[in-house]
């Protein structure tokens, strides 16, 4: 029932800005121009850069870390940046998360990746990041101890220069306090490498799974996983990963020489044995 509940608050949301949208009587912009709350709003991927593992931040027990604390230990970690006061996009973020985590049946933060979420607002605290972690795990509904599970914040010089080294940019509306930003999770490397950007607020258990394979450099994850990435590729436009049509033809090309091998192998062996004497 959460979970339907979830998706009509989130269908009731964006039917409320699509009428406002629409509303001939509140249209200020035109149909090709950005609203002024959203200018200079979005992600811009940097695939392949270092976050700097150094940067400061607190923790949700209200201890001092560096972002270095969560990376090294032979796992990719899946990072987020939302506000916990958020009222709306980061909500349906985290949400969508959890959907993908239960998606991903036997894998847990903590055991196969480590998730780390950071605050965008400076203002806010260790004891806020604390009681959302909370909620989240709750709903979750396994690993209630939370192993694996950072929620941090910091102060807007750091949190500032993780935003950029991400390229996300985000802003404050000072009409309304609230944020304007976009909603993206970032795979990264076990040495703090990103390795992937996932956009928006729902993907598959499977799109995440194989992103953390990718990431671990074949870590973690089974021989089917690695099996299926190969098969499969990252496709930025949907994504999500979709079959990736050279390699399975190599796949193809292999498998056929393996087989004629071994019938030639067969055939010459039945030869040798008809052979007269």
């Amino acid at each position: 029932m959460p979970r339907l509940l979830n998706k009509f608050f989130l269908l009731s949301f964006l039917v409320s800005l699509s009428a406002q949208a629409y509303d001939t009587k509140q249209v200020t912009v035109k149909s090709d121009e950005t609203p002024a709350a959203m200018q200079g709003v979005g992600v811009t991927e940097k695939t392949g850069s270092q976050l700097d593992m150094s940067l400061p931040f607190v923790n949700d027990k209200g201890e001092a870390v560096t972002l270095g604390a969560y990376f090294n230990k032979s796992k990719p970690v899946l990072m987020t940046m939302v506000y916990y006061n958020c009222p709306g996009l980061c909500n349906f973020h985290l949400n969508g998360l959890n959907d993908t985590f239960n998606d991903m049946k036997a894998w847990e933060a903590g055991k196969e990746f480590e998730f780390v979420v950071v605050s965008m607002d400076h203002t806010e605290n260790s004891e806020l990041a604390a009681e959302k972690k909370q909620a989240y795990l709750e709903d979750y509904g396994k690993n209630l101890k939370g192993q694996g599970w950072h929620f941090l914040t910091g102060t807007k010089q750091n949190v500032d220069k993780l935003a950029d080294q991400f390229g996300f940019r985000f802003k404050k509306v000072e009409e309304t306090g609230e944020f304007a930003h976009a909603a993206s999770a970032y795979i990264v490397t076990d040495k703090g490498v990103i390795s992937r950007y996932l956009h928006g607020i729902m993907f598959s258990g499977s799109t995440l799974k194989l992103s953390l394979v990718e990431a671990s450099r074949g870590k973690i994850g089974s021989l089917i996983d690695q099996a299926l990435l190969f098969c499969y590729q990252f496709n930025p436009g949907k994504n999500k990963y979709t079959l990736y049509a050279y390699n399975i033809m190599r796949l193809g090309g292999f498998l056929t020489i393996l087989i004629l091998g071994l019938f030639l192998g067969l055939m010459w062996r039945k030869h040798e044995t008809l052979k007269p004497l």
